[in-house]
């Protein structure tokens, strides 16, 4: 396994050649190129707070990922927020953070050196305060995870004003596979609201939930080139992560991963104007699952410290802590000290298969702390 400043070394350098990416494929956008090549000044600053902290023996990772609602407005096949009640049609919004608490976290991160803060949900759409909040921390990127069917003229400005937020489309594949998951009309409505954002010239990307399914046609170059035409300078790739046993063929196994390694090589050849990453893509390269804040960790709507979004497990809240001390919540050590983040698995998640591992530490730190 890879040490600790090695691990951090690789993913310093993934964030610089992330946002290097996105400024190569907007040379011809000054307003967009100008913000991230500003950004390229406050990655150096977080890079040089994060090598402090090493040094003192504290590890700061440079990505963080916030689900700021429990709501969406969708019903997508195999949502796995909906699989483990993070996410619903009427969830409670009376316990979830306040804007103004989020704007706090995102404060504590900036000071620590974070420098990515990936929005996700529920839909991160339903929250108009947070996106307002995140907007005023521009030295923070934060790529917003996003169904894409709620971004409408109002949230273009707020868009085109605030460079740092940048939407991240959720597509399947072609028209079929993604109304086939997303409900009818969504592919549609997603073609729409990319021309919106390329119209407005404001920077986008997709995602992509791949499966055995879906796995040959995302991949293709044809489907990646719509992507181009339509404006989106990243595709981001995320391995499916099965909720039950009846979707448990859709997991990607090694085979399908040796299939992306080489597929992603290809296409990033092809498309060099282009940013092209996987997730959790080779975990072997940098020693193993990047979860419980040895690359990033996860904060639920509710403001709880979990290990990442698939393991919906957590022994503190930010609500009470700082986030510097949620990063040495006893959960997220006893993972790391126990080498559950680097086992085999099959499908997007280590620790979503090692839930009753995970649940078995909880309880005896919860037992501890009593």
């Amino acid at each position: 396994m890879k040490k600790q400043s090695d691990l951090e070394e690789y993913l310093s350098n993934g964030t610089m050649q992330i946002v290097q990416g996105i400024i190569g494929a907007s040379f011809r956008n000054p307003k967009a190129s100008l913000f991230m090549a500003r950004h390229g000044m406050d990655h150096k600053q977080a890079e040089k707070k994060r090598k402090q902290a090493e040094t003192t023996g504290e590890h700061i990772p440079p990505f963080l990922i916030a689900s700021i609602t429990e709501q969406c407005n969708l019903h997508c096949k195999g949502c796995y927020a909906r699989a483990v009640q993070g996410c619903g049609d009427a969830c409670s919004v009376s316990k979830a953070l306040t804007g103004a608490q989020w704007s706090d976290v995102f404060s504590q991160a900036e000071e620590l050196g974070v420098e990515f803060i990936l929005l996700a949900g529920g839909e991160p759409f339903v929250r108009k305060d947070v996106l307002e909040a995140a907007g005023e921390h521009p030295s923070l990127l934060f790529p917003i995870f996003t169904n894409g069917t709620m971004i409408d003229g109002e949230y273009l400005c707020l868009l085109d004003e605030r460079r740092n937020l940048l939407p991240v489309l959720s597509i399947e594949g072609n028209r079929e596979t993604t109304d086939a998951r997303r409900g009818a009309g969504v592919y549609q409505k997603l073609v729409d609201t990319m021309d919106f954002l390329k119209k407005k010239g404001i920077i986008f990307g997709a995602s992509v939930t791949v499966t055995k399914a879906n796995r040959d046609e995302v991949f293709a170059a044809a489907f990646i080139r719509s992507l181009q035409t339509a404006g989106a300078k990243a595709v981001i790739y995320v391995e499916f992560v099965p909720m039950n046993e009846a979707d448990r063929y859709l997991a990607s196994d090694d085979a399908d991963r040796d299939f992306m390694r080489n597929a992603m090589d290809s296409c990033r050849k092809e498309f060099e104007n282009m940013v092209l990453i996987a997730f959790p893509g080779d975990e072997k390269t940098s020693g193993g699952c990047l979860a419980a804040g040895r690359g990033f960790f996860h904060i639920n709507a509710r403001g709880g410290a979990e290990p990442c979004p698939f393991s919906p497990y957590s022994d503190t809240n930010v609500i009470e802590t700082s986030l510097r001390n949620a990063l040495r919540s006893p959960l997220f050590q006893a993972l790391s000290d126990g080498g559950n983040l680097s086992k085999e698995h099959i499908g997007g998640c280590v620790l979503f298969e090692q839930r009753a591992q995970v649940e078995a530490l909880l309880k005896k730190e919860t037992a501890c702390k009593a």
